[in-house]
């Protein structure tokens, strides 16, 4: 993983965040970390992570409600959250979907495999983030989005429609903006 990938951990067991955070250090991670769920809204405008661990059962806002406003705000609606909680039952855990994590981790866990979830949920949605991306000079190209930017801004957008003739990959260009 990058070593710019910053984390934001929400947590209110001291062992247990002292535990994720040592792991997540150690995978080359920027951790972040409080025990709160004001807290976590205010943290989360100020450090901009790129994804979240959340626990459901946490002081101030629990934790499913902090992830219902943050799928609100438009700066954080597409940030990556994973809740970890000790609510295990599949009620729980569709409730946790359908307020919008993207993954649902019961307690207790391996930290090893919460890296692993965190790096897999990362490569779907942000693939900048797990070195898929290929710059020279002002461009850039976003292999796995298939978009091409220069200068920050985007310049085409292609889109793999299919397989052509003799089984030959096919690309479509399907909006250009030059500047």
């Amino acid at each position: 993983m990058m070593a710019n990938t910053r984390l934001l951990l929400v947590e209110d067991d001291r062992a247990l965040a002292d535990l994720v955070t040592f792991h997540f250090e150690r995978a080359g991670y920027g951790v972040t970390r409080t025990g709160d769920g004001e807290e976590a809204l205010i943290l989360v405008d100020e450090v901009k992570p790129d994804i979240i661990l959340l626990d459901w059962m946490i002081e101030g806002i629990s934790g499913i409600e902090v992830c219902r406003r943050l799928r609100r705000r438009a700066t954080s609606q597409n940030t990556p959250i994973i809740i970890l909680t000790a609510r295990g039952e599949e009620s729980d855990r569709i409730r946790g979907f359908e307020t919008g994590a993207d993954d649902y981790v019961t307690k207790p866990f391996s930290p090893r495999e919460l890296v692993a979830r965190v790096g897999a949920v990362l490569r779907r949605v942000r693939p900048a983030l797990a070195g898929e991306q290929l710059a020279y000079a002002d461009l850039e190209m976003d292999v796995a989005a298939h978009r091409v930017r220069r200068s920050g801004e985007q310049v085409t957008h292609l889109v793999q429609r299919g397989i052509g003739h003799r089984r030959t990959p096919f690309v479509r260009q399907v909006s250009v903006r030059m500047p």
